[in-house]
């Protein structure tokens, strides 16, 4: 996957972390009265609150416009344009690049939809309008790819990005509940070091680029399935997804003057984790707290089985 698309994406993970950063200090740092306030604002309207509808769709409207338009006058503007044209990057990265499409759709349409939620707006218009807001977004972005010759727009992009939405979209209209949600976890690899331009020279770097320490997961709620067992309603399996050994997107890729002792491999995982929405709370902070810390997947035992039949496991695995 392309270099530029790989930081966008990563960088909509790390909105999700300071958002949760202002969350916190807001917490901290109100008085009593305010957080009162504070509190009466994040709780969802029973009713449609036309006001708040049409402050979500003028606020999604503006930030999404600002940062496309930042976007190609910051990137795209420095590089040749050519027709639009698609190119085949399925097989770079192991498709590490492409769940992390499917994760960002998912997560910017839930968010989309619960803003809508949050303003009253019935279900219709919060499927239509919020949950397809990570699609159209990633949808342009690919459309200014198309016009770059330095890169291309790409299908398995596209795909990745519609199964993200119809991931969260399909849930509501099946079962009017999210019960299995993608998550996210990252450690640190030795890789980093030996491409840190690539894959990141800082641990914040890292995070975004670093596809060999990423954890794709998809997190299932076993209480929703089976709902008159005594299951924890917060207690959720997780299947992941990584790879290791990548210090080029393809195998291709990688220079001769390079020793390659380094074996490309998916690893596939087994873990516990926390659904923190189904945690019980009247605090509307809390429950906006937990809707957005539900993006990453709760540090737990883990069992690792990798393509080629190795069993690991992990006391703490994140």
């Amino acid at each position: 996957m392309k270099r530029k698309f790989q930081i966008i994406i990563r960088e909509s993970q790390a909105f999700f972390g300071r958002k949760v950063l202002a969350i916190l200090f807001v917490l901290i740092a109100f008085p009593i009265y305010s957080q009162s306030k504070f509190e009466a604002f994040l709780t969802p309207s029973d009713t449609l609150n036309i006001k708040r509808r049409n402050t979500v769709y003028i606020s999604e409207t503006a930030f999404l416009g600002v940062t496309l338009i930042g976007l190609n006058q910051l990137w795209y503007k420095d590089y040749p344009k050519s027709s639009f044209h698609f190119i085949n990057d399925n097989n770079e990265w192991l498709q590490m690049d492409k769940a992390g499409h499917v994760y960002t759709t998912y997560h910017m349409g839930r968010f989309g939809a619960e803003a809508l939620a949050w303003s009253g707006a019935d279900k219709k218009h919060q499927l239509v309008y919020g949950a397809t807001v990570g699609f159209a977004f990633m949808t342009v972005v690919e459309v200014f790819d198309g016009f770059s010759a330095e890169w291309g727009a790409s299908w398995g992009d596209v795909v990745a990005n519609a199964a993200g939405t119809g991931l969260y979209v399909s849930q509501e209209l099946l079962w009017n509940e999210q019960r299995m949600m993608p998550k996210f976890s990252f450690h640190t690899t030795e890789y980093a070091a030996m491409r840190p331009n690539t894959l990141g020279g800082s641990l914040n770097e890292q995070i975004l680029k670093d596809y060999n320490g990423q954890t794709y997961w998809l997190s299932v709620n076993l209480h929703s399935f089976f709902k008159e067992s005594k299951i924890p309603k917060w207690f959720n399996v997780a299947l992941g997804y990584g790879a290791d050994g990548m210090l080029y997107g393809d195998s291709e890729s990688v220079p001769a003057d390079i020793e390659s002792h380094n074996q490309r491999v998916r690893q596939f995982y087994l873990s516990m984790d926390v659904d923190l929405t189904r945690i019980k709370t009247k605090s509307p902070v809390l429950r906006t707290l937990f809707s957005v810390l539900n993006t990453i997947k709760v540090p737990a035992p883990t069992l690792e089985v990798d393509q080629y039949g190795d069993v690991k496991g992990y006391f703490i695995y994140f």
